[in-house]
C-alpha cells in the first residue's frame, strides 16, 4: 500500500538505489541497510511494515536474519536470491518469509510482488476470533491457544491453521492451501509435499487438539470444527 514503509536490506548499491528510487516513486517510504547486522538494528529502529531481503549479505545472511525476525515479529518479509535451487527457496520459506524473488529480476515484479504481499495483509487485518472446540485463533493478534495455552506457532505454520479453520470443515485440497498460502502465482513453484510437512508439524504443537486436523484421503485435509 502507498505510503508504506520498506526495509531495503540489501549490499548491492546499484540494486539499491533502483529500487530505491522505484518504491519511492511508487509513494513509499523506504529504509535501507547494506549488511545483516545493520538490518537487524534498522528493523528495530524503522519498524517497517515490509522487509525486503537479500539472502546472501555480509556479516549476517538473510535466512538467520529472516529466522531473528521471526522470533518477534510477522513483518512481512520479500526475499531476493541469485539461488534458484528449490532447497534454497523452501528454506526461507520455512524460515518465515512470505515470498521470493529469484535474480535477475524486473523492477516491476519486486513491485507486484510488494503490493500483493501487502493486500493480502490488509485483507485478513479485519481479524475475528474463531474456536473449535479447545482450540482458540485470534487471526487479528495471530494468537494461537489450545485450553487457554498460547501456541507458538511459525508464520506459516499460523496460515495453513488459518485457511484451514475458515474453510470451516469444508476439506481443501494441498494444492488448495498452497494458493491460498503462498498465493496463485508462487504455488506452482512449490511442491505438495511441503503441505504434509507443515501439517505434521502443526499438529504437534496443538498437543490434545491435533486430532481436529484431518487427513481426507486421496483429497488433502479439513479441520473439524465441533
Amino acid at each position: 500500500m502507498p505510503d508504506s514503509k520498506i526495509l531495503l536490506v540489501e549490499d548491492e548499491k546499484a540494486l539499491v538505489k533502483v529500487l530505491r528510487y522505484n518504491l519511492e516513486k511508487d509513494g513509499y517510504r523506504v529504509a535501507t541497510a547494506a549488511d545483516g547486522v545493520e538490518g537487524l538494528s534498522a528493523f528495530s529502529k524503522e519498524k517497517p511494515d515490509l522487509i525486503v531481503l537479500d539472502i546472501m549479505l555480509p556479516k549476517l545472511d538473510g535466512f538467520e536474519f529472516c529466522r531473528r525476525v521471526r522470533q518477534s515479529s510477522r513483518t512481512p518479509i520479500l526475499m531476493l536470491t541469485a539461488r534458484k535451487e528449490e532447497v534454497d527457496r523452501v528454506l526461507g520459506l520455512e524460515l518465515g518469509a512470505d515470498d521470493y524473488v529469484t535474480k535477475p529480476f524486473s523492477v516491476r515484479e519486486v513491485l507486484a510482488r510488494i503490493k500483493a504481499i501487502l493486500r493480502r495483509g490488509a485483507q485478513s487485518g479485519a481479524g475475528s476470533l474463531i474456536r473449535a472446540g479447545e482450540l482458540e485463533v485470534d487471526l487479528e493478534r495471530y494468537d494461537t491457544r489450545v485450553k487457554g495455552k498460547s501456541v507458538a506457532l511459525s508464520p506459516k505454520e499460523f496460515e495453513f491453521l488459518k485457511c484451514l479453520l475458515q474453510a470451516d470443515g469444508r476439506a481443501l485440497t494441498r494444492d488448495d492451501i498452497l494458493e491460498k498460502v503462498w498465493g496463485h502465482d508462487r504455488a506452482l513453484d512449490i511442491d505438495t509435499n511441503t503441505v504434509d510437512q507443515h501439517i505434521a508439524r502443526l499438529r504437534g504443537k496443538l498437543g490434545p487438539e491435533s486430532d481436529r486436523v484431518i487427513t481426507v484421503k486421496n483429497v488433502g485435509y479439513r479441520i473439524r470444527m465441533h
